[in-house]
């Protein structure tokens, strides 16, 4: 066998598991030959001084994997890697909103039939969110995750050491770049404090000739303060006057505009255009409206609702080339303003 293995015995991570990623990547990488024999469970065993019951897992996992075959009385052969079973994927979110179907709906079409992916959400819970890796950590060639999780000191730390639990190759990390992890993997996201700002600045000209901007946040958005002190920023720079606020205002004023950065048609927008019509006030042309985030239902309210967004399908193609090429890199999404008539 020309593989060198390597086994860390001082590591938590369980000698079965470090076998089958080290056999994983030789096989896929073509470092192991297509029919080239590995040895037999016995003489692995021994060779590495451990048991024979976990080379015979290890071995179980590369077969259920269509990585290894077996062939009866002469042991197990790389198998050829045109018969390799599709690339698995685990989708990890942490919830799912119509932002994720687009970013997922991207993925799928851009790997077509090429992978196997199964899809969950955490729910931005770390025990829900151990539990899944407990059980499918070995059972996947990639996991690609939005690792959205409390922001304080101590949930940041645990997300980050159980992110360190997936080989690096296999990890990419959507939506959000935990930076603190080490590591060469990939990620695609966004940079929520400088995005509103520069996609605030392609507004800047009309910005500028508005009474107040009125910008609609909750304070249980994970990265509403993140995305309120950009929104600061800009309005800071530019002279144009600002106020937070959770809710709609019934005070409404003429040359009023809103920045929504709750989410997109929820209760909140519904709100704000039943206010702003109880004032007979039109908007796009008395008062104006941006919301945070685009979808295709955003070209129809409102006769067109300009939105502040990133990118999400080009977020799911990435991924997609990610995986298709094997590449390892952190890419920043794109985010731009897409004006309509609300604004």
């Amino acid at each position: 066998m020309s593989l060198e293995i390597i086994l860390a015995t001082e590591e938590k991570t369980p000698i079965y598991k470090q076998l089958v990623s080290q056999f994983e990547e030789a096989i896929r990488s073509g470092k192991l030959e297509p029919g080239e024999q590995i040895p037999s469970m016995n003489e692995f065993a021994a060779k590495f001084n451990i048991s024979k019951e976990t080379v015979k897992k290890a071995y179980g996992i590369l077969r259920d994997k269509d990585l290894l075959i077996p062939r009866q009385g002469k042991g197990f052969y790389v198998a050829d890697r045109t018969t390799i079973s599709k690339p698995r994927i685990l989708v990890l979110f942490d919830k799912l909103s119509v932002y994720k179907e687009v970013l997922y709906t991207s993925l799928v079409e851009n790997l077509g039939d090429d992978a196997e992916i199964m899809i969950l959400t955490h729910n931005q819970n770390l025990e829900l969110f151990t539990y899944y890796l407990d059980t499918y950590l070995d059972r996947f060639d990639y996991y690609v995750i939005s690792p959205h999780f409390p922001l304080d000191e101590k949930s940041q730390a645990a997300a980050i050491k159980l992110l360190s639990r997936i080989p690096n190759r296999k990890l990419i990390m959507v939506d959000h770049w935990l930076k603190e992890l080490p590591g060469n993997y990939s990620a695609v996201y966004q940079d929520f404090e400088n995005d509103i700002y520069d996609g605030l600045m392609q507004g800047r000209d009309r910005m500028k000739r508005v009474s107040i901007l009125k910008v609609i946040t909750l304070s249980s958005s994970l990265y509403g303060s993140i995305i309120s002190s950009g929104v600061e920023r800009f309005c800071t720079e530019n002279g144009i006057p600002f106020q937070f606020m959770e809710s709609a205002p019934e005070d409404i004023n003429p040359n009023d505009a809103f920045l929504i950065l709750s989410s997109q048609l929820d209760s909140g927008l519904a709100a704000l255009a039943r206010n702003i019509k109880a004032k007979k006030l039109e908007v796009g042309k008395d008062v104006f409206i941006i919301s945070y985030n685009e979808f295709d239902l955003c070209e129809v309210v409102m006769n067109g609702l300009t939105t502040v967004s990133a990118d999400f399908k080009q977020m799911g193609k990435q991924v997609a080339e990610f995986i298709r090429n094997r590449n390892i890199s952190k890419v920043h999404c794109n985010f731009s303003m897409t004006r309509r008539a609300s604004f």
